[in-house]
């Protein structure tokens, strides 16, 4: 009898469920590598969540699915935590450059006037029949104020009113209490107040997108809306600034 040859054994093929741990695994690794190139590292982590959750889903190979899904989860932070000081840094580079251009007009306009004063007195010299000179009148001098200078808790205050700012809309009273208060960020009320003044927002726009929030998540009669726009227990908006609000959401 002729004896069949030996093969050697094959080795099974891994179904590809069984990739989906590693490929979470290898993209979670890269996420967390990545994660300080704000959009690269977001995207990676995100990827890594998705399919870590999908294998975890599928009970396959659960410490890799759940190492990648931890890691993309610690990558996605980075990259919102990289977004959200990138936004800063441009925001504070914006505002520097416009107390700059506000100040420099009010310093030449502070030394104008005391030249004026100074030299209209001496050019018109009264002689009394005594032939004793009138005493000079000093006039007073207009001078503008000078600008008080911004401490760090203020600048502090300004971008937190920023920040607030850039995720929902807020009436000036919301503002300083949300900044000032306890359960807010706890800064002094006058440091508060300072820094909402200082952003010269647009209310009425303000009220207008708190109106439309409202109106998206629930139903509400004009007279309704524009009082818990103005409420003190709501918005806490003027009532010219819930009246332009209502009308501009087409209420």
């Amino acid at each position: 009898m002729t004896q069949s040859p030996p093969y050697a054994p094959v080795s099974p093929i891994a179904p590809r469920s069984a990739r989906s741990p590693l490929w979470a695994l290898g993209l979670g690794i890269a996420a967390l590598l990545l994660s300080w190139v704000p959009v690269l590292g977001l995207l990676l982590g995100l990827v890594a969540v998705i399919i870590g959750a999908v294998a975890l889903a599928k009970a396959v190979r659960r410490t890799q699915s759940a190492v990648g899904l931890g890691l993309g989860g610690v990558a996605l932070i980075i990259g919102i935590i990289v977004l959200a000081a990138l936004g800063s840094i441009a925001s504070n580079g914006v505002n520097a450059a416009a107390t700059v251009s506000a100040t420099s007009p009010a310093a030449d306009l502070a030394g104008e006037p005391s030249i004026a004063a100074t030299t209209e007195p001496t050019t018109k010299p009264t002689v009394t029949p005594t032939k004793k000179a009138a005493p000079t009148v000093n006039k007073p001098t207009t001078m503008a104020p000078a600008a008080e200078p911004v401490s760090l808790e203020q600048q502090n205050a300004i971008r937190s009113a920023q920040s607030y700012l850039q995720f929902g809309a807020f009436s000036r009273k919301g503002l300083i209490r949300q900044l000032s208060s306890d359960a807010g960020d706890g800064y002094p009320l006058k440091v508060a107040t300072r820094a909402v003044d200082s952003l010269h927002i647009n209310f009425n726009e303000q009220a207008a997108k708190s109106a439309k929030s409202y109106l998206e998540f629930s139903s509400f009669s004009r007279k309704g809306l524009i009082q818990q726009l103005e409420s003190d227990a709501g918005d806490g908006y003027t009532h010219s600034q819930a009246v332009y609000g209502v009308t501009k959401a087409g209420l």
